[in-house]
């Protein structure tokens, strides 16, 4: 099996933990290199983030038992980027040239 080098995860979270507690022990999971986490929306007591992980070889259980344990819950799995290298997809603003090309 291809490994698994990058997952985007919809995520409801409790407030506290902190954004910055809450990525570090996410960051902790063995396998996970990097984490980015971007708030979408704020509630009274809850907080909808996007939380972009990366790696060599990331295994989805363990992830998801940190952010459950954390008292969060994962609405959906947005992207998933598996083989030898991530593949980087342009955004449709980036293929717009600007007037001053055209």
């Amino acid at each position: 099996m291809a490994p698994t080098r990058r997952i985007v995860l919809d995520v409801l979270k409790p407030h506290d933990p902190e954004l910055p507690e809450f990525a570090d022990q996410v960051a902790r999971v063995d396998g996970v290199d990097a984490v980015n986490v971007s708030v979408i929306e704020i509630d009274k007591k809850v907080t909808n983030v996007k939380l972009t992980l990366e790696g060599e070889n990331l295994e989805y259980d363990p992830i998801q038992d940190v952010i459950q344990n954390l008292g969060g819950t994962i609405h959906s799995i947005d992207e998933v980027a598996c083989g030898d290298y991530v593949v980087y997809e342009p955004t449709t603003s980036s293929l717009v040239r600007p007037a001053w090309l055209r």
